[in-house]
């Protein structure tokens, strides 16, 4: 088997299959253009020595897919690029059992599944891939709709209604005038019936003993 479509068949793999060894983060990123992105990879069993490749897909899996070798870490070299890569717009720098990749000026084209590799005898083992997308835009969260408070009533006193005719007050007064002129004459009777029975009990006394 030619390597090329050996490392096409296995790059194919990693996209449904990641492995555990190499942990990559994130799994997704959407950033605005010329944003920039940083991307990372660790090597959980591997020995801090383990060279760690950074890989791009461009598009959907397919005989015709292409993948592209962006760069790499190297002790000695420094950081080592593939054809065709811009050295101004990308980055690869470690960090202990980890690879770091830093994407700068990123424009839509850069869009793609990001992969990082170890070269192992004979395997290749990868990451799950980074997604990437940049956009022109950014799409804006809908913000939650906020309930309108409702206001608490207030107790209101009733207002004072204007009554037309006499007032209350020479109302009422009138009535209790009444009241004590009823009672007076009702005492004057009652003192006068009394005065009468007195007089004519005295006088059937009087009769009486003589």
């Amino acid at each position: 088997m030619q390597p090329g479509l050996w490392l096409l068949l296995a790059t194919q793999l990693a996209a449904l299959r990641g492995s555990s060894v190499l942990q990559q983060a994130p799994g997704s990123v959407m950033v605005q253009t010329n944003g920039m992105v940083i991307m990372s990879c660790e090597a959980k069993t591997s020995p801090t020595s383990t060279r760690i490749y950074w890989l791009r897909h461009r598009q959907a899996p397919s005989p015709d897919s292409h993948y592209e070798c962006l760069a790499y870490w190297d002790p000695i070299k420094g950081i080592v690029y593939g054809q065709e890569v811009e050295p101004e717009k990308l980055t690869v720098f470690p960090d202990a059992t980890r690879s770091i990749l830093n994407l700068t000026s990123v424009k839509p084209a850069d869009s793609g599944i990001y992969f990082c590799m170890t070269v192992g005898s004979p395997e290749l083992t990868f990451g799950k891939g980074t997604r990437l997308s940049v956009v022109d835009v950014l799409p804006t969260t809908a913000q939650p709709t906020k309930k309108p408070t409702p206001r608490k009533k207030m107790c209101r006193p009733p207002s004072p209604v204007t009554q037309k005719g006499p007032s209350c007050g020479l109302l009422t007064l009138g009535l209790l005038v009444a009241g004590v002129l009823v009672l007076l004459v009702s005492l004057g009777v009652a003192i006068h019936l009394y005065r009468l029975k007195r007089r004519a009990r005295l006088r059937l006394l009087k009769q009486f003993y003589k």
